[in-house]
Formats: C-alpha cells, structure tokens, sequence
C-alpha cells in the first residue's frame, strides 16, 4: 500500500473522464418554464383519445338513463304488457 490516494497500482492508461465545474452547472434551469408547457402539450395531445371515449360513455350513460326512465313510467309499463 503506498501513500494515501496512491494504492501502490500500476499507473492507469486510456481512462479518459470528463467533469464540469459546479460554477457551469444549473441544475433547476428553465425547469419551471419547460415543465409548465411540456405537460401542457402532453395532454392537449391525449385530448382527441380521452374527449372520444368521455363523449361515447355519457351518450351511452344518457340514453339509458332516458330509457330506463321510459321503462319505469306508466307509458313503459303499459308496452311491456303488450309483449
């Protein structure tokens, strides 16, 4: 073992690294600004699949709560006596 930081190992070759200072970092840069607009984008795209399919069950969910209420009144009753 030698000295502290020095293992006593042959001399490391072809090891190349890279490093910035931390005066050149930012690490929260435009985070704020991206994220705001980046989602905003992200969901006005899924708009045309969500809207389709919210659009599809409420036709579906007001038409068979217009029939049920057809079904449960004296009108309805009167035609299924009829079958």
């Amino acid at each position: 073992m030698g000295w502290w930081g020095n293992l006593g190992s042959p001399t490391q070759r072809g090891v190349v690294t890279y490093s910035l200072s931390a005066f050149e970092q930012r690490y929260f840069a435009g985070v704020l600004h991206n994220a705001i607009f980046n989602t905003s984008r992200r969901v006005l795209s899924q708009v045309p699949y969500v809207g389709t399919a919210f659009a599809l069950g409420y036709f579906i969910y007001t038409s068979a709560k217009s029939r049920h209420a057809y079904l449960t009144s004296k009108a309805g009753h009167a035609e299924a006596e009829g079958h």
